[in-house]
C-alpha cells in the first residue's frame, strides 16, 4: 500500500503517482462503492458471464507473476517496476532493498493484473485504500477469481490486498524480502482470516 514518501526519490514516486493515481483524491473522500447488481451468471462461483471471464483472466495474469520479487512502491500498468524506500518501508535487516528491486507491492500487483487482463479498461490507483473504495463489495460466498481481498488491523487499516485465485487461495505480494506467491487456504490461516476486511470487485474506469 504505497504512500507518497518524503525522501530524495520523491520525484520518481510523484511521477508514478501522477500516472497511476489520477482518481485517488476523490476515492479517498468517497464512501464505499455501491454493490454491483446481482447477476447469477456472473456472481456465483464458477459463473460463465463476462465478469467471470474477466476475473479468470485477472487471476491468470496474477499467477504469471508468481516468483517476482516484492518491491515497496513497485508495479504499474506495464508490470513490475523499481520500488523505493520511505521512512518505514522497503527495508530488510536495515538495508534498503526497495530502491534496487524490480517487482510489485500488493496494490501494484492488483493494479497491473486488472489493467492487463482488461486491456486497460480497469485502471486502479496504486493505493490499497483507493482500490477498496473504488470497487464494488462482494460477499465471501460470491467470490470469483480475480476479486480483491482486503486486510486490516487496528494499527494499520486496509494495509494489504491480494487477488482471489479460487479454490481457497489468493495470489499476493506480501512484504519486502518475499516473492509474489500463491497462498493456499487463506481463510483457514488465523492471521489472514482475522484481518480480512472484505472483498471487492473492480469495474471499468469512468
Amino acid at each position: 500500500m504505497p504512500l507518497p514518501h518524503r525522501t530524495g526519490t520523491w520525484g520518481r514516486r510523484r511521477m508514478l503517482g501522477l500516472a497511476l493515481g489520477a482518481g485517488l483524491a476523490p476515492a479517498l473522500g468517497a464512501g464505499p462503492a455501491a454493490p454491483a447488481a446481482a447477476d447469477p451468471a456472473t456472481d456465483r462461483p464458477g459463473g460463465s458471464g463476462p465478469q467471470a471471464a474477466l476475473g479468470r483472466r485477472v487471476a491468470a495474469v496474477a499467477a504469471g507473476q508468481i516468483g517476482v520479487p516484492y518491491a515497496w512502491g513497485g508495479g504499474d500498468r506495464l508490470g513490475a517496476s523499481l520500488g523505493f524506500c520511505d521512512e518505514e518501508n522497503g527495508y530488510l535487516d536495515g538495508q534498503c532493498l526497495g530502491e534496487r528491486t524490480v517487482g510489485y507491492d500488493c496494490s501494484g500487483l492488483s493494479l497491473y493484473c486488472w489493467y492487463r487482463a482488461s486491456a486497460g479498461a480497469v485502471e486502479l490507483a496504486h493505493y490499497t485504500v483507493a482500490q477498496y473504495h473504488r470497487s464494488a463489495p462482494v460477499e465471501r460466498s460470491a467470490l470469483l477469481p480475480g476479486d480483491l481481498l482486503f486486510f486490516s488491523r487496528p494499527d494499520a487499516p486496509l494495509h494489504h490486498v491480494g487477488i482471489w485465485a479460487g479454490d481457497g487461495a489468493m495470489v499476493h505480494a506480501e512484504r519486502t524480502g518475499t516473492l509474489v506467491a500463491r497462498l493456499e487456504g487463506v481463510f483457514g490461516i488465523p492471521r489472514w482470516a482475522g484481518e480480512f476486511a472484505g472483498a471487492r470487485r473492480p469495474a471499468a474506469s469512468g
